[in-house]
């Protein structure tokens, strides 16, 4: 029996995590980032949730995700509705989940082949 692991196609992965670096594709990343689907991975300015503003939404929808999973750092805090408003806009969905839970969540629709981006919040 031929065993086989499934991994998106030309998509990118998330590797590991441990609360202040994230691994996507095997390259460690220390500071917020913005992970799609597909093609480059981008750093994300934001260093605390606190900073927060609607110009950070504003780049995840310039790259026409179809949904974003938000990860809010070690614990799950909400954005007020009012800085994602772009993305509501665009009916873009957004769900909110702690960095770990998020990280997981990417993977499994990644590896649907869904046009899912991973916005990651990594607090210093």
């Amino acid at each position: 029996m031929k065993f086989q692991l499934d991994e998106p196609q030309g998509g990118n992965s998330i590797s590991k995590h441990d609360g202040r670096t994230v691994w996507v594709n095997g390259e460690a990343y220390a500071a917020s980032l913005l992970v799609p689907w597909k093609g480059e991975v981008q750093a994300w300015s934001l260093q605390r949730f606190e900073d927060l503003t609607e110009l950070h939404f504003e780049q995840i929808l310039s790259l026409k995700p179809e949904l974003v999973i938000f990860g809010s750092g070690a614990r799950i805090r909400f954005a007020k509705p009012a800085l994602y408003q772009s993305l509501i806009q665009a009916r873009i969905g957004v769900e909110t989940m702690d960095l770990a839970a998020a990280c997981r969540t990417y993977n499994v629709l990644a590896s649907e082949g869904r046009n899912v981006l991973a916005a990651l919040l990594i607090e210093a």
